[in-house]
Order: C-alpha cells, then structure tokens, then sequence
C-alpha cells in the first residue's frame, strides 16, 4: 500500500503492485495479454513518426534543420487532450457495436496502419510535403489511440493491484514495439529499404486490431459514469462538464499544488525528447552501419530495457513514486548526456554499446516511474481526459522544443564541427532535465511535511 497526501493533509492511500501476490499465471490472463498487444500497437508508431523516421530522412541526404521541424508532427501527441473529452463521451458510429473503448480503438489502429503503409508509398521521392503530411495522420491517429488504450487500461482494472499488473504488461509491450521500431527495422531497412519496411510495419499494426477484437469492454464505475454523462453531452451543461469538468476537477482535488505537478511532469521528459531526433543522424554521421545500431538495441538494448522497467517499478513499490521519480530524472539526464562521450571519444562499440544500454535503461526506469504516477492522479469519470492531460502535460514543452534541435546542431557545428557539436548538444540535453528533478524533490518533502504534521494525525 502507497500513501500519498492531499493537500488539505488527508491521506490517500494508493495499491500498488506486490510481487509476492503475483504468479506467472496472472501474466497469462486474457485481460493481460490483450493489454501487452495494446502496449505493443500503441508504441509502433511513436518512433515511426519520430526519431526512426529522422533516421530515414537522414539516408536521404535530408538536413538536421529540416529533420529538426519535421518531428513537430509528433506535437500530436501533446495537444491530444483536446479530444479526449470526446473519448469520454462519444461512441464512434459503426465501431461503436465494439463498444465504448474497443470502438474507438479500432478505428485509430486502421488509420495508423493505412497512414504507416502511406508514408511506405508516398517516400521522399513524392517530396517532404507529401511524406511529412501522412506522418501526420499516423501521429494524430495515434495519439487517439493512446487515449482509448490508456482509459481502457485504468478502467478495466479492478483495483489498484490489477492496475498496476496492467500498467507493467502495457509498459512492456510499449517497451518491446520501441525496440523494434528502434533497433530491428534497421536490420529490415539494411536489406529491403526504408519503403518496404515502412509498409510490413504499417501491417503489424493488424496485432493491435486482433488483440481489440478479443478485449472485452470495461464495466464497472467509469462506465456507469459514462453513460450517465451521455446524454448530456449535447447540452450547454454537459459540454462544459465534458470539456472542462476534468480540468477543474483535477485542481480542485490537488489545489496549487497541481501546477507543481504540472510542471515537474512536463520537465520531466524533456532530456529524452530534445536529443531524440538527432541521435539517429548522430549515428548515421558518427559512421556506425544500420546492422550495427540495430544489433546493439536489440541485444543489450533489450536486457537493459527489461532491467530498467523492473528496477523502476520495484523503486516505485519500495520507496514511492516521488523517489522513483527523482532516482529516475537522474538516471535519465546522466544517460542523455553520456552520448557526449562519441562525439568526443569516437566510435568505440564498446562505449557505444555501453552508452545505449544506460540510456535505455535510465529512460524505461524513468517511464515505469512517470506512468504509475499520472494514472495514480486520474479520476474514474474523466478516465481518458485526464489521463490524456497528464500524458500532454509532460510531452508538450520536450515536443516543441525538438523541433529545433537540428537547427541547434547546425548552427554549433560552424564553429565546432559537426561531431562535436552533438557532443555539447548532448550535454545541454541532460543538464534541462535538473529542473524537474528538483521538482518532485520540493513535492516529496512536501508530502512528507504534510504527513508530520500534527493537523494530519
């Protein structure tokens, strides 16, 4: 049981996973297996229309600046709280037979899988504008499929134990699509082209369609409330509940202290954000082949993965979230600024191999840490709107400002040469996720001057 503190001093107590009550065999319950696939369809697209495809666009010959202000088609994903409130409320015509959750994500995997398989075709030969605009529908599609899966996640779940057995396996079904989008495609890609791997991944989103097909729909509460709400959408009342009822209840419940949260969390990831459309040129301009970055992740990459989502869960359940939260923060921003040490260095594959395996390490840590957290913060009612909120929340700055991240690279290059300048690009990339470190720090010593507190006992 973890306990956190309210703002007025009440004491809200959080379950949380205990490994002692968990068996292989609640691995292998239906509900849990549908929610690894969901992890997986949910995070084949991210590094598609990310970092993997400035990895595309720089085989092409495609500038960093250029690269740089591409990635903004992933602010997608910051702005998708915006029509959450409509996965709230809305069935979607047709999928709707599905149901409420299952409806909606249906139809978001088969855009994304149309708009993967697009991009496949349209390539840079149909020019940037063509390429960059179907990015952008996997992006938005994608985002709405987060939203869905995520109030799926926390809805289906029948207490705070099963949330956090479904927020792992969602974790590392997302960790495992990463991986593959990050490390295996370049295999396929050294073999086949961009082109063709673009379309056979556009396909496995079909992995995703199957595993909604077989979901079941959540009942309970967060439905219930729901359909109570329904109704009233279309009413001056109900669309301003709809809309901003989440927002309000959320402040409400956190008081100030809720733009603390929002902060921290929105500092949090920037680190990993900022340096992720330019490590996949680093390593095209650093000389290392496609086989060999792609050999590399999916070895020690993956183990480190691994490690690093059952170190950070394990934290969270030993010490609480807001110390896994800080431990994670530092891990990540080292592990960022460690890809300095190439650029400086050279292309050793040791220090290359050992780089990644820290860096992947650090950043799932920092996830576990970072997810268990927001879902504990969401109310059932504004499920996926607030959910959507929190996980806007922490992407949106890092997704604005990489857009100039190649423009920054350029423009240190003309003084300090290309390779070096990634080398200090790297290092101003650790050194802004201090910040949110800081943060969660001041809001952990604040939870415990409230849980002292003689007003509290």
């Amino acid at each position: 049981m973890f306990q956190m503190i309210g703002l007025k001093g009440e004491r809200v107590r959080v379950k949380v996973v205990s490994s002692p009550k968990h068996r292989f065999a609640d691995y292998l319950r239906p509900k849990t297996l549908a929610m690894l696939v969901l992890g997986f369809s949910s995070g084949l697209p991210f590094l598609l229309v990310g970092n993997t495809f400035g990895y595309w666009l720089r085989d092409e010959g495609t500038s960093l600046t250029a690269i740089g202000f591409l990635s903004w088609v992933g602010i997608a994903y910051s702005l998708k709280f915006l029509w959450a409130p409509v996965m709230d409320r809305v069935d979607l015509p047709l999928f709707s037979k599905l149901g409420h959750r299952r409806g909606w994500m249906m139809f978001s995997q088969v855009i994304v899988g149309l708009a993967l398989i697009a991009m496949a075709w349209s390539a840079t030969n149909k020019g940037l504008g063509w390429l960059g605009a179907f990015a952008l529908v996997a992006a938005f599609a994608s985002s709405t499929q987060d939203i869905v899966i995520d109030a799926w996640r926390i809805e289906s779940a029948e207490n705070g134990e099963e949330l956090g057995l479904l927020t792992s396996a969602y974790q590392l079904g997302y960790r495992v699509a990463i991986l593959t989008t990050d490390s295996l495609i370049l295999l396929v890609a050294a073999r086949v082209g961009w082109r063709l791997s673009y379309g056979i991944y556009g396909a496995l989103m079909g992995a995703g369609i199957v595993s909604t097909w077989f979901a079941t729909e959540p009942t309970g509460t967060a439905v219930s409330e729901k359909k109570k709400h329904e109704a009233a959408l279309w009413t001056p009342r109900g669309f301003f509940d709809a809309v901003v009822g989440p927002f309000t209840a959320f402040f409400r419940e956190h008081g100030w202290l809720a733009l603390l949260m929002l902060a921290a969390i929105s500092l949090y990831r920037l680190p990993d954000f900022v340096m992720g459309p330019m490590y996949n040129p680093f390593y095209h301009d650093l000389g290392l082949s496609k086989d060999m970055v792609g050999a590399v992740r999916g070895s020690i990459g993956i183990i480190a993965t691994f490690a690093g989502i059952a170190a950070g869960g394990f934290w969270a359940l030993k010490f609480g979230y807001m110390r896994a939260l800080v431990v994670g923060g530092l891990l990540q921003a080292v592990s960022v600024a460690a890809y300095a040490i190439l650029a400086f260095a050279g292309a050793s594959i040791p220090v290359f191999a050992l780089v990644m395996a820290g860096e992947n390490f650090s950043l799932s840590f920092a996830g576990v840490a970072l997810v268990a957290y927001m879902s504990s913060l969401t109310n059932l009612g504004y499920t996926a709107t607030q959910y959507a909120l929190l996980s806007s929340t922490y992407a949106w700055l890092g997704k604005i400002l990489k857009g100039f991240s190649g423009a920054a690279v350029e423009s240190l290059s003309a003084s300090h040469g290309l390779v070096h300048a990634y080398g200090i690009f790297f290092i101003g990339c650790g050194l802004i996720g201090v910040p949110a470190v800081i943060l969660f720090a001041a809001l952990d010593l604040w939870h415990k001057r409230i849980r002292l507190s003689p007003a509290t006992v």
